[in-house]
Parts: structure tokens; sequence; C-alpha cells
């Protein structure tokens, strides 16, 4: 059990959220490895559903302002109490120079919630722990100068490639009030990090993993007949990057002859889009789209499904994903996949070895798709390889042990 007065403080963008399970497996492990925390949310959640993952955690959850002007109380009382901590002519520096390079709502919004964080904490926390580089870290850098706290984040992916490097560089050097460590979970990630740190030792890489105790046992899956259904499957939002319009081009390209149907599982702000771009290939009776679903639902949807495809590219703004958990997912119950060689998926999938890997061009994805539903045996081969992968490299238990004893040495040094 949590103690009543927690070391850690924690924060996230929302919680729970359905398309951050990464966040809520380690968060829960880090519980049941002794950690005591609470979360800090800068948002309230969104989600009709949440995991029986976000059940599990058993700390309590705080949610910061979201929009200061919705609680102007509570942002009076916090920046009177801020103003008086030592740390705080300190934060409010650095703040304003960060303001004058990056004049928006945004940066004043992070201010204000990280007066009230400064304010709230508990008086016997030692350290701060943020996930994503952008504004939770923003939040705890204000916060952990105002308090004289150690703080430290977890980079994902479009935090790493679409914030400013000066931002990114003072993020990581002690001189500017940077963390006294930060963690990524992709190989490229951590290098693009370690050329900015002022210590590259600081950076560390340490891939999520998956808790497969999470999921059952793969299905026995008998060789598809190559004139049975092909059945795909995506899971991803409904976003640039995810690279969804150009799947439903190649799907237009298909043969004839192919008989498939692809169902997708996510929201996403460019749902209606996608629906009427299908809609207008008149693929749309080819088509299921689930909206949100729950780690049930999107298993018992794997377990069914023929492909996983995940068509990842690199979007206008820069933002791309970084080793999308959802493809190990995918390979905990064998099921075969097709990505994309974007950021950090190669170092999960070795194309023709544990899948295939193809250009986000819709002829190029369509060729593949076409040839791994005739060659079902080569496709079930590489499914096999990728399973076998997970197991002996990409369990979640080592990266959770490494950054359990970072953040046990963070807390040691706040006291």
């Amino acid at each position: 059990m949590t103690s009543a007065a927690p070391k850690l403080a924690v924060l996230v963008k929302g919680w729970p959220r359905l398309s951050e399970t990464f966040i809520a497996q380690e968060l829960v492990a880090l519980q049941e490895a002794g950690h005591s925390f609470d979360i800090w949310s800068l948002r309230h959640p969104t989600d009709t559903k949440r995991h029986p993952l976000h059940d599990r955690f058993n700390g309590q959850v705080h949610y910061l302002p979201e929009y200061l002007f919705e609680e102007p109380e509570r942002i009076a009382a916090a920046r009177t109490i801020a103003s008086r901590l030592p740390g705080y002519g300190d934060a409010y520096r650095v703040w304003r120079q960060d303001l004058r390079r990056d004049p928006s709502h945004n940066r004043i919004r992070r201010f204000g919630q990280a007066c009230v964080l400064a304010a709230e904490l508990p008086q016997e926390t030692q350290a701060l722990y943020a996930h994503f580089m952008h504004t939770p870290s923003s939040v705890a850098r204000y916060a952990s100068i105002m308090r004289g706290l150690p703080w430290s984040f977890s980079a994902h992916a479009k935090d790493i490639w679409t914030s400013p490097d000066w931002e990114k560089r003072e993020k990581l050097q002690l001189a500017t009030h940077g963390a006294a460590f930060g963690a990524t979970c992709t190989a490229i990630g951590a290098a693009h990090l370690r050329d900015l740190a002022d210590d590259p030792e600081r950076v560390e890489l340490i891939y999520h993993g998956l808790d497969l105790s999470r999921f059952p046992a793969p299905p026995e899956r008998n060789i598809r007949a190559t004139n049975a259904p092909f059945r795909m499957l995506s899971v991803g939002r409904l976003v640039e990057k995810k690279g969804f319009d150009r799947l439903i081009e190649a799907f237009a390209r298909l043969p004839k002859t192919l008989n498939w149907h692809w169902t997708h599982i996510g929201g996403g702000n460019l749902a209606k889009m996608l629906s009427a771009q299908a809609d207008a290939a008149g693929l749309s009776e080819r088509i299921t789209w689930m909206g949100a679903c729950d780690q049930p639902e999107v298993i018992a949807e794997m377990r069914n499904a023929d492909l996983f495809v995940l068509p990842s590219r690199i979007a206008e703004d820069g933002d791309r994903d970084g080793l999308p958990n959802v493809l190990m997912e995918a390979a905990s119950q064998r099921l075969p996949i097709l990505s994309t060689p974007v950021s950090a998926i190669p170092e999960f999938i070795e194309t023709s070895v544990h899948g295939v890997l193809a250009s986000d061009d819709p002829s190029a994805l369509a060729t593949a798709i076409t040839d791994m539903a005739v060659n079902p045996i080569r496709t079930a081969g590489m499914a096999e390889a990728a399973f076998d992968r997970l197991i002996a490299d990409f369990r979640m238990d080592p990266g959770i042990r490494r950054l359990s004893k970072r953040l046990n040495a963070l807390c040691a040094d706040g006291l």
C-alpha cells in the first residue's frame, strides 16, 4: 500500500488515457516495485472507457487547473504561496526567458500550473518525475525550481521531435535547471537527446517493453487458406502520423480477387475525413470503425485478425511514432505485422524476419498486403519470429528495474 505522504510526484498530460497504456503499465509496475507516488494530471480525462490497468493504480490522482481562468481562486492562492518559496524568483526568471522564445498561452498556463503544483505538493515530496518532455516537463521544471527539488522525465515521440532544440537542451543541462536524468523508449530518441545533454550518461534508453502477465497466451493459429477472407486490423489514433489516409488509398489498389476486411480501433480528429475518404473510394462495406476500445476488446480483435497494419509516417510538423507498444501487443498474440521503417519501429521489427516494413506509399503498402495474404506460411513464420523476439528482448521487467533504480536515487538526492 502507498503511504500517506508519497516521496515522488508523477506528472502526466492526462489520466486515464486509453492511448497511453504504456504509461499506465509503467506506473502500476513502479507502484508494485515499492514506489510511493501520487499522479498530478494537467488535464481531466476525456475517454469514456478505461483499461483494467488503470484500476490497479491505488494512489491519489490530483488534477491541476486545465485552464487557469476556470479556477481563479485556486490560482491566486497558489501564486501567493509559491511566491514565498525560496526558488520562486529563479523559476519566474527561467519562465520569462522561455516565454520570450515561446510567447504562447500554453507557456503561461504551464507557469500557473507549476505554481499550483509547488504550492499543493506535500512537504514530504522529494522529487518529481514527468511523462513527456514538453508540457509536463515544463511544469515539473518550474515547480522543482520553486521547491528546490530534483526532477526527471520520460520522453517518447512527439515531445522529442516537435519540441525546439533550445528547450530540450536546457532541460538536459543542470546549469539551466535541467533534469537529473531523462529516460526515453527508443534508441533513435536516446541518441538525439544525448547529443543535446551536458552529460550523455544522464539520458538512459529504457524500452517500455510489455507486461506479458496482462495478455493471454497467443491463440493456436492455423495456416490461413489463400482463398479465405483476409481480416486486417489497425489500432491507433486517427491522426496524420499514423498514416491511415495512405492505407485507405492502398486498399483501393488491392486486387479484386482478394477478399479482405479492415477493422480500425481508436479515436482521433481525422475520423470524419477518413470515413469520407473510404466512402468516396467505395470501400465502406469492407471497413469497420470501432472507435476507442479498452484493452480486452483490443486483444479480442487481435486474436481474430490475420494481419496487423500500422502505416506510420512523419507528419508535416515532424511528429512521428516512437516504438508503438501496440506492435508488441500484436506480436504477443502471434498476429503478423505490416508497418513502416519510421523512427524506432525497426528496433523491434526487422523486415522480412519479424514482419514486413514497407514504404508508406500506397502502392508499396498494397503490394505488401497482397504478398502477405498470398503467402500465409511465410507470413505465419514472421509472426512466430516476432513473438520469440518479444519474449527474449522486450519484456517490461528489465526496464522497470533500471527506472526504479534511477527514481530511488532521485528521491535520495531530494532528501
